[in-house]
């Protein structure tokens, strides 16, 4: 049974955070320069929740006044929606799609490790199914 910890293995454990006082716009500057659709959000060195496009978008661009007056800890996601390294890959695309989420920390001895995205979770999906594609027409042609 393929885990989380494979997609860590692939795309890397670097987790990007930010503190939960500075302006929404200097998170949704720093998503855009790593390319990255979410931040931890940070309180004081300790986590706090995380912050993502969607937060933006549903509570700054859509309802909100806009700039440097509203800060990440007023719009992010909190409390931490979490898995571990040892979660399946399956649990954990049903707990983002059963909670309308994109983007999950993972969690091992208490630590955020790694943060996982839909992308990630379909990515590996697709590259799995595409060998188990080859497998199969290879022993189906073979025979």
């Amino acid at each position: 049974m393929n885990r989380v910890s494979e997609i860590l293995g692939d795309k890397g454990r670097e987790v990007l955070d930010i503190e939960a006082g500075a302006p929404v716009l200097e998170a949704v500057k720093r998503m855009v320069d790593a390319n990255v659709g979410s931040l931890l959000v940070k309180d004081d060195g300790v986590v706090a929740g995380i912050v993502s496009e969607r937060d933006y978008l549903r509570r700054v661009a859509r309802d909100g006044p806009t700039g440097d007056e509203v800060t990440v800890g007023e719009i992010m996601s909190s409390p931490l929606i979490v898995v571990s390294p040892d979660t399946p890959i399956d649990e954990c695309m049903a707990l983002m799609t059963d909670r309308r989420i994109r983007h999950v920390p993972v969690v091992e001895d208490g630590d955020v490790v790694g943060i996982v995205s839909i992308g990630d979770v379909v990515k590996f999906k697709s590259k799995q199914q595409s060998f188990e594609i080859r497998y199969l027409t290879d022993y189906i042609t073979a025979g």
